[in-house]
Order: structure tokens, then C-alpha cells, then sequence
């Protein structure tokens, strides 16, 4: 099986070399950078689509999470578009963060069409190094497809438990590797070196839930769905909270 996936990887590699010489001379990573916001706004529409409900369920526990100001501070990692905005109650004080400053713009944009929510800030930086943020300064963090695309999960989500307030929440919705063995997992390895460029860092094969598992949260839910979009090569995505 390992020869397979080898021998598939180098037939997509010689099929899509352009792109992978490309990035190895350093050209397609701003170039990425620049279409991939576009990408996501329009992938998002679909998605939150096909994923209303069980959103408007995982995210309405928000709600009663409000610190001493009586208001929810909360931090959204991998902010993207702000796609999550609309499924937020109101009151909440959103502070975003991607490594990405290109998505600032859409997320102007998204504010202005939900008004019930207060916008702190937009921070540049990684997952892995929130040294932006204090320490137990936010009452929930919400990550939605963003930990297949980090260096570490495992780093990110000690930089989640450390900004985490005692008792805060981390919301999460991320797709993850389909079962190893079966033909779909095979497909995974062959097109991730590949799916990594177009994806903007996005790894198809990460087994996410053991992270979660070995973050050391106090209390963990967790459930898993189909991929919303049949036709692309992620697996199927795993929803659910963890409480510091």
C-alpha cells in the first residue's frame, strides 16, 4: 500500500509540477495568499448552507458563557470571512485572529451585516503564538476548520487553554482523516502534498480528535459528521466543545 500511495503521489506530482516548482521558488505562497480569502468566501456560503443547523445548535451554547462584564469575550482562531458571525448571540465581543491580514477586509464586511455582535479587534499572528492575547482573558474560543491547516495543533491548543478563563469553552468544527485502511484514506495521502499548496497549508490526514484528547481539557464532546462538500477531498469533520 505504501508503494501505491508513493507511485499516485509522484503521477499527481508530475500532473500539477508547475505548481510545485512554483513553490519551491518561493512564487506561489504570496500568490496563495492572495486568491485563497476569495476561495473561502465563496466555499463558505455552501457550507454554512449545508451546515446551518448544526451550527446554530453548537453555537448557541454561547450564550450563557458571559464573563464579569456580562458580556461573552470571545476569540475566533482562523477567522477567515467572519462565516461564523451570524451564528453568534448577541452581545458577544469578537476579537479575530489569522495569520492572513488580506482577510480583514471581508471581515469589515461581515460585521456590518451583524450588528448584534461587538467587534474588538483583528489580530495578525498564528495559533501557535497568541502572545497578543492575556492570559484567562477570553470566556469561549471557537476554531472552525483551522487546526488541519496549523504547524502544531498541539501548541495551538495549549495557547487555547492558556487564553481560556477557568471554566471558558473551546468550540470546535474541523475536518479530519478518513479511517486509515480504507481507500479514501489512500486517496488523502496521494493528494495532500498537493492540497497543501492549493489549500493554503491545509492537511488532509490529521487525526485531530487524538489532540483534543491530549490537550488536558477537563471535559470533552465530540461528534462526528459527513463532509458538507462531497466533492472535495476533505474527510468527514468532527463538532464539539471543551471546557478548560
Amino acid at each position: 500500500m505504501d508503494t501505491l500511495v508513493r507511485l499516485l503521489q509522484l503521477l499527481v506530482l508530475l500532473l500539477t509540477l508547475p505548481l510545485h516548482l512554483m513553490a519551491l521558488l518561493g512564487f506561489w505562497e504570496p500568490l496563495c495568499k492572495t486568491y485563497f480569502p476569495y476561495l473561502m468566501a465563496m466555499l463558505t456560503v455552501k457550507c454554512n448552507r449545508k451546515m446551518d443547523g448544526k451550527k446554530q445548535e453548537l453555537f448557541s451554547q454561547i450564550k450563557g458563557l458571559a464573563g464579569a462584564s456580562g458580556k461573552v469575550a470571545l476569540l475566533e482562531l482562523g477567522c477567515g470571512t467572519g462565516a461564523n458571525f451570524q451564528f453568534y448571540p448577541s452581545g458577544c465581543r469578537i476579537t479575530c485572529l489569522d495569520p492572513n491580514p488580506r482577510f480583514e477586509k471581508f471581515l469589515t464586511k461581515s460585521m456590518a451585516k451583524n450588528r448584534h455582535l461587538e467587534y474588538e479587534r483583528f489580530v495578525v499572528a498564528f495559533g501557535e503564538d497568541m502572545r497578543q492575547l492575556a492570559n484567562g482573558s477570553m470566556d469561549v474560543v471557537v476554531s472552525t476548520l483551522v487546526l488541519c491547516s496549523v504547524q502544531s495543533p498541539k501548541r495551538v491548543l495549549q495557547e487555547v487553554r492558556r487564553v481560556l478563563r477557568p471554566g471558558g469553552m473551546f468550540f470546535f468544527w474541523e475536518h479530519v482523516a478518513e479511517p486509515r485502511g480504507s481507500w479514501a484514506f489512500l486517496w488523502q495521502q496521494v493528494l495532500e502534498p498537493t492540497w497543501k499548496h492549493i489549500g493554503d497549508g491545509c492537511c488532509l490526514t490529521r487525526e485531530t480528535w487524538k489532540d483534543l484528547e491530549n490537550a488536558q481539557f477537563s471535559e470533552l464532546q465530540m461528534e462526528r459528521q459527513p463532509p458538507p462538500i462531497k466533492w472535495l477531498p476533505v474527510g468527514p469533520h468532527i463538532m464539539g466543545k471543551a471546557v478548560k
